[in-house]
C-alpha cells in the first residue's frame, strides 16, 4: 500500500489568467485573514447630538451654516441645500443647484452623503473661479478636496445608511449639515478670500 502513488491532475493555467484570479482568492474568507482581513475594524462614527460651545460659535459665524437653515428640509435635499449655499457664497447662478438634484439621500441609494458630495462640487466651482492656469487650479482643487475629505472621514461616516440609522433622531442630518457647512465655508474662504 505504501508504494501506491496518488496522481493529482495538474491544470496548466496561463500566467495572465492566474494573476487575474488573485483578487478573487484574496476576497474569500480563507485567504482574507492572511492579508489583514482579520484586523479589528474601527467602530462606526456617530453624529454628536449636541454642539460644543466652540461649534455653536463657528456655526453662528458661518454664512453658509446660517444660510443652510433656509434650504435643508424645505424642499431641498442635503446635497441641494449644501450646493445652494455655496452657489450663493460664490455668486454663481442658483439654477446650478440642479447639478446636485440626484445626489441627495446618498445618491438616492443611501450611499455617499449628499453634504459630502455637494461640498466637493462647491470646491470644484470655487477652483474654476481662481485666476490661475487650469493645471494649477486643478491641483489646488485636489488639495482642498483632500482637506474636506480628511476632515469628514476623521469625524463622520461616509454613507447615508450609516448616518440615518434607525437609532438616529430626525435632527441628525441637520446637525451634520451645519458642521459640514462650517468646514466648507472655511475652505471656500481660503480658496477665494472675500473682496473688501
Amino acid at each position: 500500500m505504501d508504494d501506491i502513488q496518488v496522481l493529482i491532475p495538474v491544470t496548466v493555467m496561463p500566467r495572465r489568467r492566474f494573476m487575474a484570479t488573485i483578487p478573487l482568492l484574496l476576497a474569500t474568507p480563507v485567504f482574507s485573514g492572511l492579508v489583514g482581513g482579520d484586523q479589528e475594524k474601527e467602530p462606526p462614527k456617530s453624529i454628536p447630538e449636541l454642539f460644543t460651545p466652540e461649534e455653536c460659535e463657528r456655526i453662528k459665524a458661518s454664512a453658509l451654516a446660517m444660510d443652510l437653515e433656509n434650504f435643508y428640509g424645505k424642499g431641498y435635499s442635503c446635497a441641494e441645500s449644501m450646493l445652494m449655499v455655496a452657489l450663493r457664497k460664490l455668486k454663481q447662478p442658483e439654477s446650478l443647484v440642479w447639478c446636485a438634484a440626484g445626489f441627495g439621500g446618498g445618491l438616492g441609494q443611501k450611499d455617499l452623503c449628499g453634504y459630502l458630495t455637494a461640498g466637493v462640487m462647491a470646491i470644484g466651482l470655487a477652483a474654476g473661479q481662481l485666476k490661475l492656469e487650469r493645471k494649477e487650479a486643478k491641483t489646488r482643487c485636489s488639495d482642498w478636496t483632500k482637506q474636506y475629505w480628511t476632515w469628514w472621514t476623521g469625524s463622520f461616516p461616509l454613507r447615508c445608511a450609516e448616518i440615518r440609522t434607525p437609532e438616529a433622531d430626525r435632527d441628525t442630518c441637520r446637525r451634520l449639515g451645519l458642521r459640514a457647512a462650517v468646514r466648507l465655508d472655511e475652505l471656500l474662504t481660503q480658496m477665494i478670500p472675500p473682496v473688501g
